[in-house]
């Protein structure tokens, strides 16, 4: 038997939070951890799935508008200091990362990503 993947929501209210974290990462030049945004905004269980599927989402809105991708600074807490694979695939998924599993070609074009993050001015949320 197969678990059914169901569609998750995020409120406009957790919507807004992320938004606000990624900005004030983005502003202190400094990357959040996955885990630290899932404490901060309070995410209800499952906890990393609802942060995965918002970070995508923002991810394709960011593409679509030809921004850097702010989902970026949403790191994991170990050695490498790197987004989870997800992230690179979506990534992958947009047209944006080309590399292939190479750790080194991911880390070098993560870290150009989170310089265009930080000099990239956003535009205020609705």
């Amino acid at each position: 038997m197969t678990q059914q993947t169901l569609p998750l929501r995020i409120s406009r209210q957790l919507w807004h939070g992320l938004l606000v974290e990624l900005e004030q990462a983005r502003r202190q030049r400094h990357p959040v951890t996955y885990r630290a945004v899932i404490e901060r905004l309070e995410l209800p269980t499952p906890a990393m799935r609802i942060l995965t599927a918002a970070l995508e989402h923002l991810a394709f809105l960011d593409a679509q508008a030809g921004r850097p991708l702010r989902s970026a600074l949403v790191i994991s807490q170990g050695g490498g200091r790197l987004p989870r694979d997800g992230f690179f695939a979506c990534a992958a998924r947009l047209g944006r990362y080309q590399g292939a599993d190479n750790p080194l070609a991911a880390a070098s074009w993560h870290a150009g990503e989170i310089t265009r993050v930080y000099e990239y001015d956003y535009p205020e949320e609705p």
